[in-house]
């Protein structure tokens, strides 16, 4: 039998006021008894029953276990690249406090919400870099997150091909089962949706043909915002300021012609949470399987036969004193 807590301050703190006050008890029916020459044995079979329903109430309170089994654990997880976009448009304020800002704290969030998971971080704009190779480090994938900035990728434009290339060859290396496992593999892209790849329809059917999974998550506004570029803000050839609008089409196209699903970050709206309820979705890949030794708290019996010791206690009627 193993107990699930030892005896403490609160079961030592019960069982010595059960005592003090019981001692007390006895002691003065054995007074009286001697004073009126008269004895208090009868009442013994009250003690007895009131004592032995405490000590199982004690019993129950450390949490009897026995009956010894085996039961198999199994560990499953998912394999998560980020793909986040620092084009200079991601700089934009239409989400404040920026588009990119936004993307960083939410990030955090979705991070935390997948601790068992193996997660990674790319980072694009017209090329792909690996920012963080898959972890199981949480620390570490948030302290990537928090250098991101746009001056980590050279910024002529944006190209969704580039981040799904290298997500993919970076999960068929990770894969550690068959391909029909590749179902816990997800890809996360997060832009502004402004795609000006020539390859990103290929690289979207390499992702179908692996059956990886693929959400979208747009970040921005249909009305838009000019970009900040030192003290001033981004200007065409023709000196024009230049406005970056949430391009949702692009993303949902992508999340479309892969199967997925695409998800939005505006003024007005914050799909973060939906967004980790069907990541939560997917099935992760069984990692790890184990057997291991587990027994059940029998507390009930315990307090179930305390419980009858009272109720016969309760029945059991003695004179106090018998003169």
């Amino acid at each position: 039998m193993t107990w699930f807590k030892s005896i403490g301050t609160t079961e030592a703190i019960f069982i010595g006021l059960f005592l003090a006050a019981y001692l007390a008890y006895i002691f003065r029916l054995a007074t009286i008894a001697k004073r009126l020459q008269t004895s208090y044995r009868p009442l013994l079979l009250k003690v007895l029953l009131r004592t032995l329903a405490f000590a199982l109430i004690i019993f129950s309170l450390m949490g009897p276990s026995f009956g010894e089994t085996t039961k198999e654990v199994k560990s499953e997880g998912k394999d998560i690249y980020i793909a986040v976009d620092l084009s200079q448009s991601m700089n934009a304020q239409d989400v404040e406090p920026s588009r990119l800002s936004k993307i960083k704290f939410e990030l955090n969030n979705i991070v935390q919400a997948f601790s068992s998971d193996r997660i990674g971080l790319i980072i694009f704009s017209s090329e792909a870099f690996i920012q963080c190779p898959l972890t199981y480090d949480q620390s570490a994938i948030n302290l990537f997150i928090s250098t991101l900035k746009t001056e980590l990728v050279p910024n002529a434009g944006t190209d969704f091909s580039a981040p799904l290339n290298i997500a993919m060859e970076k999960l068929d290396l990770a894969a550690e089962g068959p391909i029909t496992q590749q179902k816990s593999k997800i890809i996360l892209m997060i832009s502004d949706g402004e795609d000006f790849g020539d390859e990103t329809d290929k690289a979207a059917k390499k992702v179908v043909d692996t059956g990886v999974k693929l959400f979208a998550l747009g970040v921005g506004t249909e009305k838009g915002a000019k970009i900040p570029e030192g003290r001033s803000f981004k200007r065409d050839r023709n000196g024009q300021e230049v406005i970056t609008k949430l391009n949702s089409e692009s993303l949902r196209k992508l999340a479309a012609d892969t199967g997925g699903n695409y998800f939005e970050i505006n003024q007005d709206q914050n799909d973060v949470k939906r967004l980790i309820r069907a990541i939560n979705e997917v099935e992760g890949e069984v990692r790890d399987t184990r057997q291991i030794d587990a027994s059940a708290n029998k507390f009930y019996y315990f307090l179930g036969a305390a419980i009858l010791l009272l109720i016969l206690d309760a029945l059991i009627r003695r004179k106090t004193l018998r003169l």
